[in-house]
């Protein structure tokens, strides 16, 4: 089976262990994507929404840096996993089971949504793009990441990281819900979000542990970031969009 959402659950109880390889590698990920993100949003008591959350290694990252967060996600025994490592570390995130395509949150209730690692496995992109825009306040940004629709994305997804070397569980993607950023930039625009710029997310190095790191890299063609405005009011002072 593709697109095995049942891993997140499956892994639950070694979210925060680092036991688990690929789990270690999603939270190798975790600093590159805000390295990026940083310099383009003010997380100083912003109402953040972290949709696809998993355990909560961006969601206790984002409240590291002032954020007040809010992680959803539908594996019930990660959403369990991360709401007791934040308790048992005195981190106030705030957690939710529930999908992208139908938010349990009213209008206008965060200045950001930050999505990663999820676009690429949800059931209609169009839909969650939509709650995203509904739930986004006017001024607020949209951050993502997500996997590109390219034969070296899918090679190296897919073929290599699943089936050959065993890096991710075999059937996590499905590589025909990779995204090409001119599909997403077209989707954004349908709900109401004015994409600005788009970068490259990919390895760049090893850890002590042998675990890839990664970082910005100027070629999208393996994953790429991004970032959405959504029209109409201010976003706090000093915010930036590239």
């Amino acid at each position: 089976m593709r697109n095995d959402l049942t891993i997140y659950d499956n892994v639950a109880e070694h979210w925060w262990s680092d036991d688990v390889r690929w789990v270690r590698t999603l939270k190798n990920m975790v600093p590159g994507r805000l390295n990026w993100f940083d310099p383009h949003v003010d997380w100083k008591q912003a109402r953040v929404l972290d949709l696809g959350c998993a355990g909560g290694f961006m969601a206790e990252a984002m409240h590291e840096r002032g954020a007040i967060v809010t992680g959803l996600d539908p594996a019930g025994a990660a959403i369990d996993v991360a709401r007791a490592h934040a308790e048992a570390h005195g981190r106030h995130v705030s957690y939710d089971v529930g999908v992208g395509e139908d938010l349990p949150y009213e209008d206008a209730a965060f200045d950001l949504v930050v999505c990663v690692d999820v676009l690429e496995h949800v059931q209609c992109l169009s839909s969650v793009l939509d709650e995203v825009s509904r739930v986004l306040r006017g001024g607020g940004a949209f951050l993502f990441d997500t996997i590109n629709n390219t034969a070296l994305a899918r090679l190296l997804t897919v073929t290599v990281a699943e089936d050959i070397l065993g890096l991710l569980p075999r059937g996590t993607h499905n590589p025909d819900l990779f995204i090409p950023p001119q599909d997403l930039r077209a989707a954004l625009q349908q709900v109401g979000l004015t994409p600005g710029n788009f970068t490259g997310l990919g390895p760049r190095g090893l850890d002590r542990r042998g675990d890839i790191k990664f970082g910005q890299w100027p070629f999208m063609g393996l994953i790429y970031m991004g970032i959405a405005r959504k029209d109409g009011g201010r976003m706090k002072e000093d915010v930036r969009y590239a």
